[in-house]
This record gives structure tokens, C-alpha cells and sequence, in this order.
């Protein structure tokens, strides 16, 4: 039995531990955060849009169907 053999013995009877060699140490971080994100610019809806020219379409079949649907109502 060899060297080897004995090395692995002593790890045995002394348990588990930390690696303390400074190759398995974890480099120190710089202590300054990075900036925030930049902030979102609240959406801009432009100037308020008057009717469309031709005027707003206005369809008989739609008139229908109202007074259909608020004739089964009552």
C-alpha cells in the first residue's frame, strides 16, 4: 500500500472540507453595481384626431340589427 493509499485514509477519517488553496477561490467581484436600465418614455398618443372627412360610415343594416336586437328586448 502506498502513498497514495494513505493520503486517501487521512481525507477519510478527517471528513470532507473546503479547498482552501487560493486557485479555488472564486474571484472577488467589483463592488460597483452596473446603471439601472433606462427608463421607458411614456407612449405619446400625438394630437387628437378629429371625425374622418367623408364623415362616419353609416350602414342601414346596422340600424336593422339594433332595432332587431332591442325589439326582442322589450
Amino acid at each position: 500500500m502506498g502513498a497514495a493509499y494513505e493520503e486517501m485514509m487521512q481525507e477519510e477519517e478527517g471528513g470532507c472540507s473546503t479547498p482552501t488553496r487560493n486557485e479555488c477561490r472564486i474571484p472577488a467581484v467589483p463592488s460597483t453595481c452596473p446603471p439601472p436600465p433606462p427608463r421607458k418614455k411614456p407612449f405619446s398618443r400625438g394630437k387628437k384626431r378629429g371625425p374622418p372627412k367623408n364623415a362616419y360610415f353609416q350602414s342601414p343594416e346596422i340600424e336593422l340589427l339594433f332595432a332587431m336586437f332591442m325589439g326582442s328586448r322589450i
